[in-house]
């Protein structure tokens, strides 16, 4: 009787022991059967992921990460356990590890590396894992929901300092001086059209003249033939002293023609000085603007807030056009 107790407690106490090692390597994961394939990817970060965080192809758990260490060349490799022995891997695999969800979550992701991710830092990082050769699977780490946050936190400061840049620059003062020049530069241009008018008046006047005075010009040859023409006759006929008269006359003309051309030339020195003082004054305007005085000139000699404005820009239109994109690469909801 002793024995058969000792042997029942015996038999108790061993079937306790292999229900709790049992229940152990259940809850761990651990597949008896010994199939399964544990496959080393690199990482420049792993961030979040940690030890026992799943690892998936196309959405389906398939394992898990069993080890994360430090290589040198400032690489991580982290150890990928496929738990199922029916899993088909890709003929060339390459892993990203990104949050799971939003609450901190992490998992490792298995896709083919060709053809390569559209995203340009992903791609980026895939190819320096893959160049640095070996047996590892190239990787590479998404950012968390905390770093797009400060990132387009700070693309809103430098948005919010450009604009109080550009506020600074166009105050009350600088548009008053600015439409003072436009003002003066449109009175410049007034008072040239009017001087172009005028001379254009003038030279039709002179033009009409000069027609007049080659007319008299013909007229006198004309009369020059004829008299030499009639020399002999023209005294003995009383035609000498008509030909006096048309000299006379023709003398008249280029009297009359040589007063017109002197009033042009006087009308034309009374207008210098005024061209003179519109050409001075275009020149200090344009001298102004081109050594960079007031804020005209500034804005047309300092181009560091148009190179500082556009990258701005563009790097915000390429993150909203990626956001656009791809919404779900930077924002996952996962219920479990």
């Amino acid at each position: 009787m002793k024995r058969g107790n000792e042997f029942a407690v015996g038999a108790s106490v061993l079937g306790a022991l292999a229900v709790i090692i049992a229940g152990a390597l259940w809850l761990s994961g651990a597949d008896l059967r010994g199939e399964d394939r544990t496959y080393p990817a690199r990482f420049r970060t792993v961030d979040g992921l940690q030890v026992g965080n799943p690892v998936t192809l196309r959405g389906v758990r398939v394992g898990k990460v069993t080890g994360i260490r430090l290589t040198s060349d400032d690489w991580v490799v982290a150890d990928l356990t496929v738990e199922s022995p029916d899993v088909e891997l890709p003929e060339k695999p390459a892993v990203i590890a990104s949050s799971a969800s939003l609450f901190g979550g992490w998992a490792a992701n298995i896709i083919p590396l060709e053809p390569l991710p559209v995203d340009p830092n992903v791609r980026a990082l895939l190819l320096e894992s893959d160049r640095a050769g070996g047996e590892a699977w190239p990787g590479a780490t998404l950012p968390d929901i905390g770093q797009l946050t400060a990132q387009a936190s700070r693309i809103a400061g430098d948005i919010a300092e450009v604009t109080t840049r550009i506020q600074g620059a166009f105050d009350s003062t600088a548009l008053r001086e600015f439409r003072q020049s436009v003002l003066d530069l449109a009175g410049i241009s007034s008072r040239l059209v009017t001087f172009t008018q005028a001379q254009a008046a003038r030279l039709d006047r002179v033009g009409a003249d000069a027609e007049v005075t080659a007319g008299a010009f013909a007229n006198v040859a004309r009369n020059l033939d004829r008299t030499v023409a009639r020399i002999d006759s023209a005294t003995g006929q009383g035609q000498f002293t008509r030909i006096l008269d048309n000299g006379s006359a023709a003398s008249t003309d280029l009297r009359e023609a040589s007063a017109d051309f002197r009033e042009l030339m006087a009308a034309l020195n009374g207008q210098q000085a005024s061209l003179v003082r519109v050409m001075a004054s275009m020149d200090t305007l344009l001298t102004r603007i081109h050594s960079g005085d007031g804020t005209l000139g500034m804005l047309a000699t300092d181009s560091t807030l148009y190179r500082e404005t556009t990258a701005t820009m563009k790097q915000f239109r390429e993150l909203l056009t990626d956001f656009q994109a791809h919404p779900r690469k930077y924002i996952k909801v996962s219920v479990f």
